[in-house]
């Protein structure tokens, strides 16, 4: 990408449920699970996960034409999935999803923290998302009373696709009054975020530790042995990277870092 723009970072895009609350994001994971397990199709924690970031309906559409996926819906309903279906399955989803959001919005570690040193720096604060806008009426209710609040936010309901598309990035360049795009930096836990930066034409950063491609909690975090939690790590990174992603960090609260490797790297043209 060619950079012409030497001034600062002037604004922050975060996704949501595994960057910014929901340590691990769990709070779609299961009922991704069990909206198919209704149907007599075992899906794997690793299949549920891999479309995450993207809108729901089409996170159940992408997880429907996974190969295994699809055989196993012909095996047991005598076709392959089709849009109908997943209608269906999603209809089940909302409902579910809606019942336990509330309980998957504590933040994570350093996001507050991360979001009161961007604001003394005089960094905007915008966000994207792959619930819909009644979804994030929940997440966002509760989220302000436990601190956060971002200047922008936008749903995949208001703009005319999801990620990977650029659109909400865009709206919220709206919101802000921030441009160019070299001015802003994505971040996000998924490969969706990823590539919704990169199609924006933002800095685009991933974020290891209580995101969904790592798929851990907390808990799990501390206590697994040093090696195989690196080698975790590593994975998600080089999926990060093969996306597209400018930075990969392991915690929300080492962004501060890549924005000063940023402004430093703007300062002699972008390089």
């Amino acid at each position: 990408m060619s950079r012409n723009y030497e001034g600062q970072i002037q604004a922050v895009i975060f996704d949501w449920a595994g960057t910014m609350v929901d340590y691990g994001c769990f709070a779609p994971l299961d009922v991704f699970l069990r909206i198919f397990e209704k149907r007599g199709i075992a899906i794997t924690a690793e299949e549920a996960r891999g479309p995450m970031g993207l809108l729901k309906w089409d996170h159940i559409h992408t997880l429907c034409a996974i190969p295994r996926i699809a055989q196993l819906w012909k095996e047991k309903f005598g076709a392959l999935p089709t849009n109908a279906d997943v209608d269906d399955l999603y209809a089940d989803f909302e409902p579910l999803l809606f019942e336990i959001l509330p309980n998957y919005t504590d933040l994570i570690p350093g996001a507050l923290d991360l979001v009161k040193e961007l604001r003394a720096r005089g960094l905007k604060i915008g966000s994207t998302t792959g619930y819909t806008a009644e979804m994030m009426e929940v997440v966002s209710r509760e989220a302000k009373l436990k601190g956060y609040e971002p200047d922008s936010l936008v749903t995949p309901s208001e703009v005319k696709a999801g990620r990977p598309y650029p659109w909400m990035c865009y709206a919220n360049a709206v919101n802000l009054g921030v441009y160019p795009f070299q001015a802003i930096v994505k971040v996000g836990d998924t490969v969706s975020d990823i590539q919704e930066g990169v199609h924006a034409g933002a800095w685009s950063v991933g974020v290891v530790k209580g995101g969904s491609e790592l798929g851990l909690t907390e808990e799990e975090v501390r206590t697994l042995p040093a090696a195989e939690l690196a080698a975790k790590m590593a994975v998600v990174e080089e999926r990060f990277r093969q996306a597209g992603a400018d930075y990969v960090i392991p915690t929300i609260g080492d962004l501060v870092k890549v924005i000063d490797d940023i402004n430093a790297r703007l300062a002699k043209g972008g390089q």
